[in-house]
């Protein structure tokens, strides 16, 4: 019986401490097999990267008025990797009126992603 060869790509997963090293081979026929990973996430994240690879982005705001000039936020949940870039041009232009709440909408459907910015810390208005 002839082995089937396919394209193999490297990976390190971010799902868990360990940090595995990857081998996700896809063949002619689309099936991925995922190799070096020592638990299921990384079974699930070896696919996913190489099919629709998605990060959640956290970053900061501008906060008006607050006890802090920024508020920390992050996307309610994971977005397209290639959406990224346009998250962050969407966020500089925000800037929130203190009082921030955690879970608070800073940005709705950032970048047309269909998710929304939400802040992650609480900041007091001045006073």
């Amino acid at each position: 019986m002839e082995e089937q060869s396919g394209k193999k790509t490297e990976l390190t997963c971010i799902r868990c401490p360990i940090g595995c090293a990857l081998t996700v081979t896809e063949y002619a026929d689309g099936v991925l097999h995922v190799a070096g990973n020592t638990c299921g996430r990384g079974e699930e994240y070896g696919k996913k990267e190489l099919k629709n690879p998605t990060r959640i982005l956290t970053t900061t705001v501008r906060v008006k008025n607050g006890s802090h000039p920024i508020v920390p936020v992050k996307t309610r949940t994971d977005i397209p990797k290639g959406k990224i870039g346009d998250c962050m041009k969407a966020v500089k232009r925000v800037e929130v009126e203190a009082p921030v709440y955690i879970g608070d909408v800073v940005l709705t459907d950032a970048a047309g992603t269909g998710v929304d910015i939400v802040a992650t810390k609480n900041v007091e208005g001045r006073g």
